[in-house]
């Protein structure tokens, strides 16, 4: 350690500075001064931000117990230890441009974490204890090698900004319309090929971008009248993978899989699957133990789930939807962000109804 930062640190500690600046130190090891004789436990705010760092001591939460912020942007930290969950006062850590492959589930002890920032490293996936940080209001996990995102990121019940730009992500978990508190989702430049119907059925999520998904040829009309980002999006592909589609005029709209037919004028009744699971739906949902009296091996695996979760919901009269829609396009020039393209898009909104009567009824400029 060169002179000047020794006496850095070490000033630090003898007048209990609460904020401590070690960014551009070329730090290749965490500094051992800082963490002697007791460590800092008056350090609230640490900036370490462009150094060489690949690790992080695994006794920080005891040395460094009364740390609020955590800056360690644009450094060669390969893993963070599991140790870090013993920051239990952390609010804000930033480990983005680093070399992360791995999150551990530690990271789930952080019950104060406020913010969270992971881009550009190398994750190829999130553990589903991150669901545990119910304070969480940021998460960035751009430009890394995710192609799913956890379902459990649903109970993040504070999340207000979610970025996943430059992923690998094909779907996005349709629990995540159950976050309430949400006002901006990001996913541009990934491989999604749709959006969960109930996309934007809070009033709060205002922004909406997901430029760049070639694949995308439709947006669900919560959406409608919503800041949303789409240049790159709805152009003509082919593909043999896709099980389910319908068409309008030149577009394709391409529904989830667990969609299993659709409605039209000429058939107006639901299936008898759809039926039973809206039944089964209504008798239960008045207590969350009535849905424990079901077991996992009562229904197919992918109807249970969509017993906590329904794919989506009436636009008319409110009722959840299991198995069958009945879709209905509206161009996306009216909404505010088509002008700036001047209608150069295939993308349209699609409306789901839970019948042909609500389909009737339902008008989307009203």
């Amino acid at each position: 350690m060169n002179a000047e930062l020794w006496k850095t640190i070490t000033v630090a500690k003898q007048e209990k500075h609460r904020n401590l600046y070690l960014n551009y130190k070329n730090l290749r090891k965490f500094p051992h001064e800082l963490l002697k004789d007791g460590g800092s436990h008056h350090l609230e705010h640490l900036y370490m931000k462009m150094n060489s760092l690949t690790t992080l001591p695994e006794n920080l939460g005891q040395k460094l117990p009364n740390l609020i912020e955590l800056y360690l942007h644009s450094n060669n930290i390969e893993a963070i230890p599991e140790a870090i969950g013993t920051l239990v006062k952390l609010q804000t850590l930033d480990l983005s441009n680093n070399a992360l492959a791995i999150l551990c589930p530690e990271i789930g002890q952080l019950r104060s974490l406020q913010h969270l920032r992971l881009a550009n490293n190398r994750l190829k996936f999130l553990p589903s204890e991150i669901g545990d940080l119910r304070e969480l209001q940021t998460l960035d996990v751009s430009a890394n090698c995710l192609t799913v995102l956890p379902e459990d990121l649903h109970l993040c019940f504070s999340l207000q900004y979610l970025s996943a730009d430059r992923n690998q992500l094909k779907d996005i978990p349709r629990q995540l319309c159950l976050l309430t508190n949400l006002k901006e989702l990001s996913v541009t430049s990934n491989n999604l090929k749709c959006l969960p119907q109930d996309l934007g059925r809070y009033p709060e999520l205002q922004y909406v971008y997901v430029d760049n998904n070639i694949q995308l040829c439709g947006l669900p009309s919560y959406l409608y009248n919503k800041v949303i980002g789409h240049s790159g999006c709805g152009f003509s592909t082919q593909d043999e993978d896709v099980k389910l589609s319908f068409s309008h005029k030149q577009m394709t709209i391409i529904l989830p899989d667990e969609i299993l037919g659709i409605g039209t004028e000429n058939d107006p009744v639901p299936t008898l699957q759809e039926m039973v699971m809206r039944t089964i739906y209504s008798v239960f949902r008045i207590s969350e133990k009535g849905l424990e009296i079901l077991s996992p091996i009562s229904l197919p695996r992918n109807l249970y789930k969509l017993l906590f979760y329904p794919l989506g919901h009436c636009h008319h009269c409110s009722k959840p939807m299991f198995t069958i829609v009945y879709p209905k396009c509206y161009p996306l020039m009216e909404t505010p962000m088509a002008a700036l393209y001047n209608g150069r898009t295939k993308m349209s909104f699609v409306a789901y109804c839970c019948s042909v009567k609500c389909l009737q009824l339902f008008d989307l400029l009203r």
